[in-house]
């Protein structure tokens, strides 16, 4: 995964914390805040949302494509065109979309691995396969205590789910024993209340990174990246100086991100 920390620079004074960092006729891919639902439901009764946001931005009407959970960030792709959202979805439903996540867990998984483990649909009558391979980026001890231990221990992983289930990741690290940080349904809520009152973080320390697809039009492989939050890195200063630095063009990216 060389690379996989590119991003282009950030754009200045966005609305709602939403930027855009690629489009071209067909679809927009953008950056999703923490906290911003995608689109309105029965669940969701938000003045703003992600998809009116870029409306009134773009001045057109925009395809949602696939999922991203109001409490995480990162990228997330529209379509501009019915064709191009035909497309799209069918990448995502075919499995041929590549997602890299980055999340912050509870104590030190191994180097990498995978976690194989059915997971329940939205309603919870039954259960699917999910695949989740993870990689280990990096690991602080913090000289925090936490329940019946002095110190408390963090990891940055690298996630790429193989299936596209309901909070997949969130329950496949929960199934692991190391919980997302800020994940108030299936984390740890004594390891949350630590990083509030050490980070004042109130948020879930996942976010969608990178997406690798092809180009509705033409097939040309696309790689939509954005920067990494510093609320994720925060805890690992050495590795954050590293990533932050790293500043490549993503593959694909035809305009500048701009403010919407």
């Amino acid at each position: 995964m060389a690379g996989v920390f590119s991003q282009l620079p950030s754009a200045t004074a966005p609305a709602h914390g939403v930027r855009i960092l690629y489009r071209d006729e067909s679809l927009v891919a953008a950056y999703k805040p923490s906290g911003l639902a995608v689109h309105h439901s029965a669940r969701v009764r938000q003045a703003v949302v992600m998809m009116q946001t870029l409306r009134d931005g773009l001045g057109q009407f925009v395809y949602p494509i696939h999922r991203l959970d109001r409490s995480a960030s990162g990228v997330i792709l529209f379509a501009l065109t019915p064709a191009a959202a035909r497309d799209l979805c069918g990448q995502f439903r075919a499995q041929g979309v590549a997602k890299t996540y980055l999340a912050v867990v509870r104590g030190w998984p191994a180097l990498q691995g995978e976690v194989d483990h059915p997971v329940p649909v939205a309603s919870g009558a039954c259960r699917l396969p999910a695949l989740t391979a993870y990689r280990r980026l990096a690991t602080v001890e913090l000289p925090l205590p936490c329940g019946p231990y002095a110190c408390s221990r963090y990891a940055l992983l690298e996630l790429q789910p193989r299936s596209g289930r309901h909070h997949q990741l969130r329950r496949h690290l929960k199934h692991l024993s190391h919980p997302i940080i800020g994940d108030t349904e299936h984390g740890d809520g004594r390891h949350n209340r630590l990083f509030r009152d050490a980070f004042d973080s109130h948020r879930l320390l996942l976010q969608a990174l990178c997406l690798e697809f092809r180009h509705p039009d033409h097939g040309t492989p696309m790689r939509l990246v954005c920067e990494p939050d510093r609320e994720l890195l925060r805890p690992f200063p050495a590795l954050a100086a590293n990533l932050l630095a790293d500043r490549q063009q993503p593959v694909g990216a035809a305009v500048a991100p701009a403010a919407l």
